[in-house]
């Protein structure tokens, strides 16, 4: 049987895979969420989310792709690793993903650079003109785009009407993609909303293990997780989504083993202490503050 069952859960609450059902929406995720979903209505562009490690970038794609999905009036690609080795790989990769057929290519031919632009061009045009779709390209991981791919996203940028962009593109990436935008200000100048996402304070890490802890089925009465073990995840983990997961995780493996009724600061405490000892402990990490 599984941890999670012995404890009284239904699924595992503290799982570290991106799963919607399981997203908190903290109030800096809900604005970034909210802000993209109206920039992709009025077909904006370009809107770039940035983040640290573990602060919840990969699940809010997640939970923006759950939205997009519930929109008859949008199509859209998600691209998790966008290590492409040239514009020609990202071209040919876009144009299959978006199953876009090439009627003007010469038969067994190698398509050129322009022949795809072209391609997705009229693919665009025909889509979010003709019948009225919203294209959208969103990207995770996007600080391994290449200088070259990022010149392709600029070229897509330049594919529009009178009124609005043909092609919505979100990315999402760490925080030095920041340093490479800035260094191209014929791209930085076309972004529609940039947001910075920082970690949880103390309030929101309470409700995020709250959250967690009622969608894996908890329904007893009692607090699993009392309210100064909550003190030290928050002051250990900075906040960070992602090291109050996987610290709330063992806490409650270690819960069944030492047979305790509720994770308590003592519980938490000889965790860290584990941690730090097994040198796989990392230092705190500083905040970035919000650029809406």
């Amino acid at each position: 049987m599984s941890y999670y069952k012995i404890l009284g859960f239904e699924k595992e609450p503290f799982s570290t895979s991106p799963d919607p059902e399981f997203f908190y929406l903290s109030k800096e995720h809900e604005a970034a969420l909210n802000n993209v979903l109206i920039d992709l209505r009025l077909k904006r562009g370009l809107s770039v989310i940035l983040g640290d490690v573990g602060t919840g970038k990969t699940t809010l794609s997640r939970k923006l792709i759950q939205e997009l999905k519930m929109r008859e009036d949008f199509i859209f690609h998600f691209i998790l690793d966008p290590s492409f080795e040239d514009e020609k790989s990202f071209l040919r990769s876009l144009l299959r993903n978006l199953d876009i057929e090439c009627e003007t290519w010469p038969a067994g031919a190698e398509p050129t650079v322009m022949d795809m632009r072209e391609s997705l061009e009229k693919f665009l045009f025909k889509k979010g003109v003709t019948e009225n779709k919203t294209v959208t390209l969103i990207i995770d991981e996007a600080q391994k785009l290449s200088e070259s791919s990022l010149e392709v996203l600029r070229v897509f940028l330049n594919f529009e009407t009178n009124k609005f962009k043909l092609l919505q593109i979100v990315l999402m990436g760490q925080l030095e993609l920041h340093a490479k935008i800035v260094d191209i200000p014929n791209f930085l100048d076309r972004i529609s909303f940039k947001y910075t996402l920082n970690p949880l304070d103390l309030e929101e890490t309470r409700e995020i293990i709250e959250f967690r802890v009622r969608q894996g089925g908890y329904t007893s009465s009692m607090r699993i997780f009392l309210e100064e073990a909550v003190r030290e995840i928050h002051q250990y983990s900075k906040g960070y989504p992602r090291r109050i997961i996987m610290l709330c995780h063992k806490a409650l493996k270690r819960l069944i083993l030492t047979s305790k009724m509720a994770v308590d600061a003592e519980l938490i405490r000889e965790l860290i202490d584990e941690e730090k000892q097994s040198g796989w402990y990392r230092e705190s990490l500083l905040p970035q503050k919000n650029s809406c």
